[in-house]
């Protein structure tokens, strides 16, 4: 038996158990959970440090650092992500519709739980928590494999998850962790379709590529961030100025930040040389051929606009309008947070409407898509495709359906 297999087998004992937990149960365990997260901080702050130590030493960029930094705020932060999933309904077993046909048959419609999920991610300790309490609430057992960077940190998040369970009726094995960082576990994790019913990758291009290439499970894509804000001729300058430099700096190694700014021609030399008073000293500016001659910037090629750059670092291109603005974003975006700033409602329509993306934004930042701010408690990703889920991954998009069926002793003719 194969290492993987070995704790798959773990989860599918105790899976049917933890489908059919009580809200009251699994609430419990949540709670035992953040008081053995709170009762730790001071082991997961000294091996976070050690990670954070360790990733000097590799000569990684500080922004991705902070991606992996924790401090007492950021624990705080994570135990009240706890404390929001325990308030949030519990969604299994319910039904949003029921019907009976002309036979007789009544047919419901009930949410169940996936059952085994897996999570391939990097950096961030912070999601080894949000993506267990999110699991565990909507009744699913899951194995998670961080990256190595951060093995300190999310192995005594994973003993203080642990030893909370320990003290609920919820078994600590309905959690899994890859402490082996042999990225050979990851391509086991991807073809173990007999134990595991979806993969979910979160972190960069590279790692998400492989997981989607790869898996022969199902898989529940979460999408790089090359996000956009459009100002608008008609915005509130002062107003652009606030949300471009929030979207950008307040945060510039997440997948919700600002790569590329879009300006409307007609306002670019007013609104532009205010943009790069204000960020001069934070960001690198890399314009297009109009931008050049407002602002002392570097030339942007055409790469620039493809790009994720989680650094601080801003792409600047003029356009003619909200159309040519449209354009631009769903040729290079990745489908994640889109932003317009404008006080034209016709254009806020045409923009909402055309841009492809999990998440669009009128007059506010990109750096709002995320589970927490969106009440979710918490979030397994930001979902960029289509089917079964879009947009920040929380509780109701980790369930299925299945229907229950009542009849009388009907007989199909």
């Amino acid at each position: 038996m194969s290492y993987i297999m070995d704790k798959c087998k773990l989860l599918k004992n105790v899976e049917m158990e933890l489908s059919q937990a009580s809200t009251k149960e699994k609430n419990f365990a949540l709670e035992k959970v953040a008081e053995a997260i709170d009762n730790n901080r001071e082991e997961i702050l000294r091996n976070n440090q050690l990670d954070i130590e360790n990733a000097r030493k590799m000569k990684i960029s500080e922004a991705l650092i902070d991606r992996l930094k924790l401090d007492n705020s950021r624990i705080d932060g994570i135990i009240e992500g706890i404390n929001t999933v325990i308030k949030l309904p519990d969604p299994i077993w319910k039904s949003d519709r029921v019907w009976t046909v002309e036979n007789g048959l009544s047919i419901y419609k009930m949410t169940v739980p996936l059952g085994v999920m897996g999570i391939v991610y990097e950096s961030r300790p912070n999601v080894t928590v949000d993506a267990f309490a999110l699991a565990l609430k909507s009744g699913n057992c899951i194995i998670l494999r961080g990256s190595s960077s951060a093995n300190n940190s999310n192995l005594s998040l994973v003993k203080a998850i642990k030893e909370g369970l320990g003290k609920s009726n919820i078994s600590p094995d309905v959690i899994q962790f890859v402490e082996d960082t042999d990225r050979k576990h990851v391509l086991e994790m991807l073809r173990a379709k007999d134990y595991i019913d979806l993969i979910i990758p979160r972190g960069g291009k590279e790692l998400i590529d492989f997981v989607i290439e790869n898996s022969l499970v199902p898989t529940l894509q979460t999408g790089v961030g090359n996000c956009h804000v459009f100002v608008d001729n008609s915005a509130d300058l002062s107003m652009a100025i606030s949300i471009v430099e929030n979207a950008k700096t307040q945060r510039v190694g997440v997948c919700n930040a600002c790569e590329t700014l879009l300006v409307h021609e007609e306002i670019a030399s007013d609104f532009l040389p205010k943009l790069y008073e204000r960020l001069k000293d934070k960001v690198e500016f890399r314009g297009c051929e109009k931008t050049l001659p407002i602002i002392p910037v570097n030339k942007a090629t055409e790469s620039d606009w493809y790009e994720e750059y989680l650094d601080y670092i801003l792409a600047v291109k003029i356009v003619a309008n909200v159309d040519e603005a449209i354009s631009h974003i769903n040729k290079y975006g990745s489908k994640h947070s889109e932003a317009i700033v404008t006080e034209n409602y016709t254009n806020a329509n045409k923009f909402t409407r055309s841009i492809d993306a999990s998440t669009v934004y009128v007059n506010a930042s990109t750096r709002f898509t995320d589970g927490g701010e969106f009440g979710f408690g918490a979030e397994m990703g930001i979902s960029t495709q289509k089917i079964h889920a879009r947009g920040p991954v929380g509780l109701e998009q980790l369930v299925t359906n299945k229907y229950i069926v009542l009849g009388e002793g009907q007989i199909r003719k």
